[in-house]
């Protein structure tokens, strides 16, 4: 199928674009009114999450909103634990918790091998179902998190300040932290494998916690599982041809290794300039990122200004794709998303004189 929007592929591969693609992390969420009414229909978060018909309506709704230049996936990066049975809960105002976190080499080794065909079938169809409701308007983007980010909560059960619990196991039993990390990239590859079989057109590695690491345990305990996961997939027949975009959040010293794993893109968080990173990797990757997500609890103008500071620092250079430098908040109003969305694309049209 032929996609009238190709704009996000394009700037993946660091082609020429008619105007810088824009798509948000968690743009499928709180802030919008229609979610909030769906997932009150659903009854409960896991439940929206595993209702095929349910998380592609979800997926849908802001595309109607907003002029969006992709779609993703709706589901949670936490599939994959929950599918080896660690009885996971996901409550508005708690967040995740698993009801047997792993606390011991018995219980990394009772993990079972999930089967993502029967497992995670509820994803699969999702996407098979959201393509054919996109019909070509825009690329869907897969996801899943990282091994290092599902083991955090994995281990400590939920999520956490400190992790202590993760980075004793890390530090005390690396072994075993290692056992965890690779049943957990085994998973995630044949997880994101099925997502491409099934249809999508991009695919994200989300390493929300790497950040909290230093950079001999992050290159140790994350970045060399997610190279794993990315030479799997550039491997296999069905994925291989899908760019891969790896974002670390608080990752930006970090940027030259992480381009070293052969990925396509690699995300931005706010703290690292946009002109910075593309002197140090623009030449291997595309960017994706990076306006701070609290700039739109401020005025249009400044959401303006802001989105438009961004784009100079890119200027006429492809492979950028414009984005947060981490999911929207739920109480942002969705006038300010759609003035974003305008923005970038009026904006770096101009840039590039078109």
């Amino acid at each position: 199928m032929t996609l009238k929007n190709d704009r996000l592929l394009r700037a993946l591969r660091r082609e020429s674009v008619d105007c810088t693609p824009v798509w948000i992390m968690r743009q499928a969420g709180r802030y919008l009114p229609e979610y909030r009414e769906t997932r009150t229909k659903a009854g409960d978060f896991l439940t929206l999450c595993k209702t095929p018909e349910l998380a592609c309506e979800v997926t849908l709704q802001p595309l109607r909103r907003f002029e969006l230049d992709a779609a993703i996936l709706f589901s949670d990066i936490l599939t994959i634990p929950d599918a080896m049975g660690l009885g996971l809960t996901l409550n508005e105002g708690v967040g995740p918790r698993f009801s047997k976190p792993l606390r011991a080499a018995a219980d990394v080794e009772k993990l079972p091998e999930i089967d993502v065909s029967s497992d995670l079938a509820y994803v699969t169809d999702a996407v098979k179902m959201i393509r054919r409701e996109l019909d070509g308007a825009v690329p869907l983007i897969g996801f899943s998190g990282s091994p290092w980010t599902l083991a955090t909560y994995m281990v400590e059960g939920g999520g956490s300040k400190d992790f202590r619990l993760v980075k004793g196991m890390m530090h005390d039993q690396p072994r075993v932290a290692h056992s965890l990390l690779q049943k957990n990239t085994d998973a995630v590859v044949n997880y994101l494998k099925a997502q491409a079989a099934a249809g999508v057109q991009s695919l994200m590695l989300f390493d929300t916690w790497g950040g909290v690491l230093s950079t001999p345990d992050y290159v140790d305990f994350s970045l060399s599982y997610m190279a794993q996961i990315v030479e799997a997939l550039k491997a296999d027949e069905v994925s291989r041809d899908i760019p891969i975009t790896l974002f670390t959040k608080g990752g930006g010293q970090w940027l030259e290794k992480i381009a070293d794993t052969g990925c396509d893109a690699v995300g931005l968080d706010w703290t690292t300039p946009l002109s910075d990173a593309y002197q140090r990797i623009g030449d291997r990757v595309a960017l994706q990122g990076n306006m701070d997500p609290t700039v739109l609890y401020a005025s249009d103008t400044k959401v303006q200004t802001e989105a438009t500071r961004i784009l100079h620092e890119m200027g006429t250079a492809n492979g950028h794709i414009f984005n947060l430098g981490h999911g929207i908040h739920p109480q942002i109003e969705p006038a300010r998303v759609k003035t974003l969305v305008d923005t970038v694309h009026s904006v770096s049209k101009e840039i590039r004189g078109n």
